[in-house]
């Protein structure tokens, strides 16, 4: 043990410079040592805190362990091991946290509270003693100075006396407060060694003993639970290892692939028109203002008969139409590629799409046309799709004229005798098959071009357009003037395909079908506009523009008409042909059907077509035709008034521009 210096007491009374400077010695000890005492409490009181802090974070963990079996986690099935081992470790913690709890409180009594106790009690004092004794030095001072200045010549006894007396009593006091003040200032040489042991002994001991008991808790406790939970961990790492060098190579792999699979519409693989469900996303077209519209990009897709909608964020998609019965078309608008119309079957409802590309442009219009016919219900709906298509593909050939029928049939076995009667009153069976009214691979014709040659002829002479399809030459200039029937219809000409019988009206509806799935499947849906006259001796389908007449058909030649059972603007009509091209004298009976969609409903055309052959027939007869002309009211000039007129514009040849088809 070093030697520890002292003030001594016997020099307290003299009061000495020399005694004062030594005292001035351990002032500025005792000041160093006050300062020094309050940094070294700051530290101390730190690490208090921070282990009563890591007492209340062990027990914050403890329980977030075991919140983790509560947290509803969307992909969090199978983690039953790790929520017991996470039960297991927070369990753990519970002991750990009494451990640090325990600690935090032996740290709080054996380290932070004496020296706590020492800088309040003992440097308090020597800075309380060291007040006390300047005030004495400064009364003693004092007193000094008033008895230095006693008169020498006229002594005054009594003053004396009493300047003796205070003299006396300041310096006992000066001595006594000095004398307590040394004493505090050399017990503090002592103190000031206890207080920096102690604290520390106090907080290695209270570590220690944390650590036996943490020891205790780790080696009989938790040696095996540790040991299967880091096996664990390897095995999860090992795994981690092997799938992430998986996704590196699935990376490389796919970005090995040439730039054209980034850039839109250069897709090389064929359009796959059998599908009966597709997703993707598509542009919108909403409308913001009475004129104005936006286009909203957002992720599409089919589910059952419906069309959904899911944008970017939303948890789920919403339903936006019901495609059953719907029709798709496509559409030109606002000078945007690949878009495309689906309209529900009232109408009422209908939205207009675009498409990034024109393989998903086709595969959307294909998909939909699909499922709105309920495709999806069957039984094996893949099959039943590329069934179809098949079908719809073999037959549809689009012919761009009409001469071209005279070419050849594409299956000679259809005009076999006994397909059709002409005539006959044998019945046609209650339900016909398709095939049977007309056969598979028939070709279908989608326009009616008028060659330039015939175009040029009825401009110079006007004479009529020969029929390919074998109508009988007939004047038409007398036929007109004759005609005591004459309505104009605005229609759109669909397609025409040979049948198999003309005396139902069975084949009609089949002959609607196959021409509306051939343009769906080949995107054939502009049409232009022409006007169908009815007379009471043909029927004439003019250009509005031109006011050449494409075709025309005698009416004794239309063996069936009908307008379709569900959609009324649709109509169709057989013509009855002769065909030569197997030598016989009269040539063997064949028959077309030709389909239109009108602006108005089909049944008053049909109609009208049925009031002229009535009035063919009647012609025959003069009885017969006055009392058909006392049952239909009459125009001013003396023609069959049937109907109001159409419109202005289907007289006047206006309108003839490419319109989409709504059929």
């Amino acid at each position: 043990m070093p030697t520890v210096h002292k003030l001594l007491l016997e020099e307290a009374l003299q009061d000495s410079p020399q005694t004062r400077t030594l005292l001035s010695v351990f002032e500025e000890d005792a000041n160093t040592l006050t300062d020094y005492s309050n940094q070294l409490l700051q530290s101390m009181q730190r690490v208090f805190g921070a282990q009563n802090e890591m007492a209340l974070a062990t027990e914050q963990l403890s329980k977030q362990l075991l919140a983790y079996e509560k947290q509803n986690f969307a992909l969090g099935k199978g983690d039953e091991e790790v929520i017991s081992t996470l039960q297991h470790f927070a369990k753990a913690m519970e002991e750990l946290n009494s451990l640090h709890g325990d600690l935090a409180t032996q740290m709080a009594d054996r380290m932070v509270f004496p020296m706590v106790q020492f800088r309040e009690k003992d440097l308090t004092e020597i800075s309380t003693l060291k007040e006390i004794f300047g005030i004495a030095s400064d009364e003693h001072e004092a007193a000094m100075i008033k008895y230095s200045r006693l008169p020498k010549r006229r002594e005054n006894e009594k003053l004396k006396a009493e300047m003796v007396s205070e003299v006396a009593y300041c310096r006992r006091k000066q001595h006594q407060a000095s004398m307590q003040y040394y004493c505090a200032l050399n017990a503090l040489q002592y103190r000031k060694r206890v207080a920096m042991l102690e604290p520390m002994l106090g907080y290695t001991q209270a570590q220690i003993c944390f650590f036996k008991k943490g020891i205790e808790l780790v080696s009989k406790k938790m040696d095996s639970f540790l040991a299967s939970v880091s096996s664990m961990s390897e095995s999860i790492q090992k795994q981690l290892d092997t799938e992430a060098e998986l996704m590196r190579m699935s990376q490389r792999e796919l970005l090995s692939v040439d730039d054209i699979v980034y850039m839109p519409d250069h897709d090389q693989t064929p359009v796959n028109r059998t599908l009966i469900q597709k997703a993707g996303y598509l542009n919108i077209r909403n409308k913001t203002g009475l004129v104005s519209t936006a286009w909203d990009r957002l992720y599409f897709f089919t589910q059952g008969g419906n069309m959904m909608c899911q944008p970017r964020g939303a948890v789920a998609g919403g339903m936006v139409l019901d495609l059953d019965n719907s029709s798709v078309m496509a559409v030109e608008c606002e000078d945007r590629r690949y878009c495309f119309q689906i309209t529900s079957p009232s109408g009422k409802t209908s939205m207009i799409l675009q498409a990034e590309s024109k393989k998903e442009y086709e595969e959307w219009i294909c998909t939909i046309n699909n499922i709105s016919r309920q495709i999806y219900l069957t039984d094996n709906p893949e099959a039943v799709a590329i069934r179809l298509n098949q079908t719809a593909i073999q037959a549809v050939t689009p012919i761009t004229s009409f001469e071209k029928r005279a070419e050849g049939s594409p299956n000679p076995d259809r005009a076999k005798p006994g397909a059709v009667v002409t005539g006959s009153t044998k019945k046609a069976p209650a339900v016909p098959e398709a095939e049977d009214l007309i056969v598979p691979g028939t070709p279908i014709q989608f326009d009616i071009v008028l060659p330039a040659s015939e175009f040029l002829d009825q401009n110079r002479a006007g004479g009529r357009r020969t029929n390919p399809f074998g109508e009988t030459e007939v004047d038409s200039s007398s036929s007109a003037d004759d005609s005591l029937l004459q309505q104009v219809f605005a229609v759109r000409f669909l397609g025409s395909m040979a049948v198999c019988s003309g005396h139902t009206q069975e084949v009609i509806y089949e002959a609607m079908r196959q021409v509306l799935a051939a343009r769906a499947i080949h995107n054939i849906f502009k049409t232009s506009e022409s006007h169908l006259m009815v007379t009471s001796s043909c029927l004439r389908l003019i250009d509005p523009q031109t006011q050449v007449t494409k075709i025309s058909f005698q009416l004794r030649d239309v063996t069936q008409f009908a307008a379709h059972k569900e959609n009324s603007r649709l109509m169709g009509f057989v013509v009855e042909g002769r065909d030569w091209s197997e030598g016989e004298e009269e040539g063997k009976a064949s028959f077309s059907a030709f389909v239109f969609e009108s602006n108005t409903e089909g049944e008053k055309i049909c109609y009208t077509i049925n009031i002229g052959k009535e009035i063919t027939q009647a012609k025959e007869d003069p009885d017969a035709l006055a009392e058909l002309m006392k049952s239909v009211p009459l125009t001013s000039d003396g023609k069959f008034l049937l109907l109001e007129s159409e419109s202005g514009e289907a007289a006047n040849g206006e309108g003839g521009d490419d319109l989409e088809s709504e059929a």
